[in-house]
């Protein structure tokens, strides 16, 4: 560790900082930020690179994910690494992670990832849970219209070099009902779409949401399946949501109507979907979440809904756009660059969210202390007493679940004490992870 401390200032601001007495505040940093090594898999953003680059992180990018293999090699050395939905850090993978200490997941799901067994090792995981919102909502919305259009099987014959022009069976969706199962940040952008195309649109969520525009709450799933005329999906991947479209719910779903599913591909019962379209229970399905999806690009997709009629099948790109994966990109990669340098975890998906207001760029003695411990009795009783000696200017302790979160400003006047400090945190029996920002 080097005697001489290196500190940049930078310009305050509300978000950053509560201290409006200084017009600078200490940039913090790691130590040996150079040697902050980042990985990121599945053709992350460029602009998430940049953001890393500037950072002066050492950025290993890579357009496709790693088979397992691979990927417990390159993942014994990196700090953070970064991945989308195709990429599954089990807690085989992490145990090989030795010095991880953030995951970034660019994408809203995070059940590639076993959050539980990360936040054990002490390693914090973003995600980006609504930069993407807009456009899944666009992609349901043309949906509905090709379905109700028919269009998908009129492209493919006109491809197959047959022209079949009918009307029967088409419809306009303006008088229309969309039923909205899941009122979260994609449900509700959909309804305003929707009903600004004159739709009348009706929604089922398990919290109390106050409805936006005309949009009408039922009282269960069953009424919203009974009810209306199209009905998308846009709940999470949980125990409860796995096969909540099953036989029996697409029974209740009125005859000649329509199913989307742009949420988990657990979420509807893919064969039993299958049969209602073959029996043309129901008008049509566009489906883009499966329950197994392929790792790369190419030959080799199988599904049951395959050639059947009047259904839409993509793959896994609701939030395939440029300016959703910008989005992405800029959040999930500042929020890891803000972990790493000053230990904010807010937005974190596994650990308590704590930060501290900046320090000024006139304070030129005080180190962060960062430490990630079992939520035990105990524990910040032993780094109390460790920091007594010390003046502390703030500190923050949160916890979730069986791993806690301690944040504190130190004072050091001798840069040797730093070591010090560090050594005897790390020494208690249930340390994690700690790690010292300047």
């Amino acid at each position: 560790m080097s005697d001489t401390l290196q500190i940049k200032s930078v310009p305050i601001s509300r978000r950053d900082s509560f201290n409006t007495r200084d017009k600078q505040t200490r940039e913090l940093k790691p130590f040996y930020s150079g040697d902050i090594k980042i990985l990121l898999l599945e053709n992350i953003s460029q602009k998430a690179v940049d953001i890393l680059n500037k950072a002066g992180y050492q950025v290993e990018f890579h357009t496709k994910a790693l088979d397992k293999d691979a990927l417990i090699e390159k993942i014994k050395d990196v700090h953070v690494v970064g991945i989308r939905s195709k990429t599954k850090l089990t807690q085989e993978v992490l145990s090989h992670a030795n010095k991880l200490i953030a995951i970034g997941c660019f994408c809203i799901g995070t059940n590639q990832v076993d959050l539980t067994y990360a936040a054990s090792r002490g390693i914090c995981v973003f995600n980006s849970p609504f930069s993407n919102s807009r456009s899944v909502a666009e992609l349901v919305i043309a949906e509905i219209i090709l379905l109700a259009r028919q269009l998908g099987d009129r492209s493919r014959e006109m491809h197959d070099g047959v022209w079949n022009k009918v009307s029967n069976n088409c419809y306009e969706i303006r008088g229309k009902t969309l039923g909205i199962i899941g009122y979260g940040h994609i449900g509700t952008q959909l309804g305003v779409l929707a009903e600004s195309l004159g739709m009348h649109v009706i929604w089922y969520d398990i919290l109390p949401l106050m409805p936006i525009g005309m949009s009408t709450a039922v009282e269960s799933l069953d009424e919203v399946l009974a009810e209306a005329d199209f009905v998308s999906c846009h709940v999470p991947e949980t125990p409860e949501t796995k096969n909540m479209i099953g036989a029996r719910e697409l029974a209740l779903m009125k005859p000649g109507s329509y199913l989307i599913n742009a949420s988990r591909g657990t979420v509807v019962d893919i064969d039993a979907l299958a049969a209602s379209l073959k029996s043309g229970h129901l008008a049509g399905a566009a489906v883009d979440v499966y329950p197994k999806e392929p790792l790369a690009n190419g030959p080799g997709f199988e599904s049951p809904l395959r050639n059947c009629p009047n259904t839409l099948l993509t793959p896994h790109i609701g939030g395939s756009t440029e300016e959703a994966q910008r989005m992405i990109g800029i959040e999930v990669a500042t929020a890891a660059t803000k972990f790493v340098n000053t230990g904010a975890s807010i937005n974190a998906v596994n650990f308590a969210e704590c930060d501290l207001r900046a320090i000024p760029s006139t304070d030129r003695t005080t180190v962060r202390i960062v430490n990630v411990h079992q939520n035990v009795p105990g524990v910040l009783r032993q780094i109390n007493n460790i920091l007594a000696d010390y003046n502390v200017n703030k500190q923050i302790s949160d916890s979730k679940g069986d791993v806690a979160y301690f944040m504190a400003d130190v004072t050091v006047e001798d840069s040797k004490d730093i070591n010090t400090i560090y050594e005897h945190v790390t020494a208690i029996g249930e340390n994690i992870i700690t790690r010292v920002l300047f």
